[in-house]
């Protein structure tokens, strides 16, 4: 019990002055000549540019090239590491670094600093950490945020199985359907990310006029 507190306790403090971030999620088997890798690295690169931090789970492959982006630009780049029974390597392109016992407190901190997340092609992780979000955001557990998915071509069969079986069989509703988005194109990604990040801003300003607004005035 202790030790998960003290993850909490660590992990809210060190990230506490992160701003603006986006999860990227992705295999960490794919080599830095896979495709997929160089797009993370590129979608990276751009939201770096753009103001944003990156966030990955700190090992190899997708991860890796997704801190690399980041780091080149000079952004937050964070790794959430997790201890596993084989141990993972964390990649050296992190400049903001947690190290995790537990899943489910890691998870946390991909949900409470992240903006939106970018699921490159990847296994169980992944898709745990992308089901984990879904799952958040029809319940009313988290914000509405963005779930990209990059790679039509990797991506394309559960999505179609998702439209033509789970919504098809009334078991999710199309809005929940439509928190997912799909592409091949990093230009995309970071457009979908500005376009929710505005959103969040223009929210944010409504909510503290609001607040001035119908504060009772003194007579």
């Amino acid at each position: 019990m202790f030790r998960i507190i003290s993850e909490f306790t660590e992990g809210f403090d060190k990230l506490a002055e992160l701003r603006c971030a986006v999860s990227i999620f992705g295999s960490s088997r794919l080599q830095p000549d896979s495709p997929y890798y160089q797009a993370a690295q590129t979608i990276a690169e751009i939201l770096a540019g753009q103001g944003y931090g990156v966030i990955t789970g700190g090992g190899p492959g997708i991860m890796e090239a997704a801190n690399k982006g980041a780091w080149l630009k000079g952004a937050p780049s964070v790794g959430l590491n997790i201890q596993l029974p084989q141990e993972q390597k964390p990649n050296p392109y992190q400049n903001l670094a947690v190290d995790f016992r537990y899943f489910f407190v890691r998870k946390v901190m991909f949900v409470k600093y992240s903006i939106g997340y970018v699921c490159m092609p990847g296994g169980f992780g992944t898709l745990d950490e992308l089901f984990e979000a879904l799952t958040l955001m029809q319940t009313h557990k988290t914000h509405a945020m963005p779930l990209i998915l990059f790679g039509s071509e990797y991506w394309s069969g559960l999505l179609n199985w998702i439209k033509d079986t789970l919504l098809a069989q009334q078991l999710v509703d199309a809005d929940e359907v439509g928190f997912i988005s799909l592409t091949d194109d990093p230009l995309e990604v970071v457009a979908t990310m500005n376009r929710h990040r505005e959103w969040k801003r223009r929210k944010i300003a409504e909510a503290a006029a609001a607040s001035v607004d119908y504060r009772p005035k003194s007579p």
